[in-house]
């Protein structure tokens, strides 16, 4: 893997972690501020499950499945390396993944911030928002190969 793609995988990693860090020393826990009112408010939480919370303070097996994945994207990523596509999307799968386990090894919970005021969604992180582009661009490489 050319060292380009490790930088950019590390840049997105530390961007998820910046944003993470200035979240929780600048917001109380619970505390919000609207960017844009009625859009976006920045909301912090800490969460300790999945998506919508599921599996609530399982953290030990949210870090070896972790584990699990960030070696078997890997294991993609080489194997499917000529494919522009998939090189993309697995990148970005990666980085969300690392990028959440290090807040379960080190905070015991992910830190969430990015809350959309005008449906009743999730509260994200970057992380998040990298394996969900992730596995988009995935979905799109797979439908482009049929």
């Amino acid at each position: 893997m050319p060292v380009i793609y490790i930088i950019g995988i590390l840049l997105l990693i530390g961007l998820d972690q910046l944003v993470k860090h200035w979240v929780v020393s600048t917001l109380a826990l619970g505390q919000s501020s609207s960017v844009v009112p009625g859009v976006l408010s920045i909301t912090r939480i800490n969460n300790t499950g999945a998506a919508w919370s599921i599996l609530s303070g399982h953290q030990l097996v949210f870090v070896l499945i972790a584990i699990v994945a960030a070696i078997l994207i890997g294991y993609f990523l080489v194997h499917y390396w000529p494919n522009l596509w998939y090189r993309f999307g697995l990148s970005l799968l990666l980085a969300g993944t690392i990028g959440n386990v290090i807040d379960r090894i080190v905070n015991n919970h992910v830190v969430d911030m990015f809350q959309l005021d005008f449906i009743n969604f999730p509260i994200f992180n970057c992380a998040d928002m990298y394996l969900t582009v992730g596995i988009l661009i995935i979905g799109f490489a797979i439908i482009k190969e049929k």
